[in-house]
């Protein structure tokens, strides 16, 4: 599993290689929780999806992504929220997962 680095801020744009593929992941914090955009290779393949822990955010293959990603509490079950991205609340990358 990979860690993406994450800062603890409202709305970040972040754009990552994963498995030689060019990702962008759009965070944003509202009030109803942690939501995320996914774009692959300048196409969004993902808009709105919520953030919650230990769960899969791709979980289909057609979507084209070579992997998943995941939030992990790692001080408790909570799902995540931005005040604790990077530190509490940690992105996993895990190639082949779902594909």
């Amino acid at each position: 599993m990979q860690i993406i680095p994450l800062n603890a801020v409202a709305y970040q744009s972040i754009k990552v290689p994963l498995s030689g593929q060019s990702v962008q992941l759009d965070i944003q914090q509202r009030n109803t929780g942690l939501y995320m955009n996914i774009w692959l290779n300048n196409t969004m393949i993902m808009a709105g999806v919520l953030c919650q822990n230990k769960t899969w955010i791709v979980r289909k293959a057609y979507f084209g992504m070579p992997g998943d990603l995941t939030f992990v509490d790692t001080k408790g079950n909570d799902d995540p929220s931005s005040s604790g991205l990077g530190s509490r609340f940690v992105l996993y990358y895990e190639e082949g997962q779902n594909v």
